[in-house]
C-alpha cells in the first residue's frame, strides 16, 4: 500500500512540475478545491462539486463531471481535492471539456492523481478520501458553473 501512494505522489509531482510557467502579463493563477465520488470497473464514472478562487478575485462554484475507461476497478470519495489551474486571463478559461489521465491507489484511505488538459489550459487534480481503487484510466474531465437553484 506505501508504494502505491508513492507512485501517486510521484505522478503528482510530475504534473506539478510540467504545469510550472513562467507568470505573464495579464495571466491570473487559479485554484480548485474540490469533492467527488465514483466507481470504475474498465468505465469509470464520477461527479462532484468545487469552487474555482483566482488570484484576481474572481472567484465561482462549480460541478464536475469524469468519464473514462482503463485498468481500473472500486469505488472513491474524495473528500479534500486541490487542483492547479496552469496561468490563464480570466476565469472564464477554466470552464470546459478537458482530456484525462488518471494514476489512483487505495484501500480505505484513497489517493488519486489526475492531470487534464485543453488547448493551453491544464490542471494538476490530487486529492485524498476514502475507497478502494486500483488503476489507470484515460477519459474526459468536465468543469462547469455551477447552476443558481431555483426558488419555489
Amino acid at each position: 500500500m506505501k508504494s502505491n501512494r508513492l507512485a501517486v505522489l510521484a505522478v503528482v509531482a510530475v504534473l506539478e512540475l510540467s504545469l510550472a510557467s513562467s507568470t505573464h502579463a495579464g495571466m491570473i493563477k487559479c485554484h480548485l478545491k474540490y469533492s467527488m465520488k465514483g466507481w470504475s470497473a474498465f468505465y469509470q464514472s464520477a461527479t462532484g462539486e468545487g469552487t474555482v478562487t483566482c488570484d484576481n478575485g474572481q472567484t465561482a462554484p462549480v460541478t464536475l463531471r469524469a468519464k473514462g475507461g482503463g485498468l481500473t476497478a472500486g469505488t472513491i470519495n474524495i473528500i479534500d481535492g486541490v487542483g492547479e489551474i496552469s496561468e490563464v486571463t480570466d476565469i472564464d478559461q477554466v470552464f470546459g471539456t478537458y482530456a484525462s489521465a488518471e494514476a489512483s491507489a487505495g484501500a480505505g484511505n484513497a489517493a488519486a492523481a489526475r492531470v487534464v488538459t485543453k488547448g493551453p489550459v491544464s490542471i494538476a487534480l490530487s486529492g485524498t478520501g476514502q475507497g478502494m481503487d486500483l488503476g489507470l484510466s484515460f477519459g474526459k474531465f468536465v468543469i462547469e458553473r455551477a447552476q443558481e437553484k431555483k426558488s419555489k
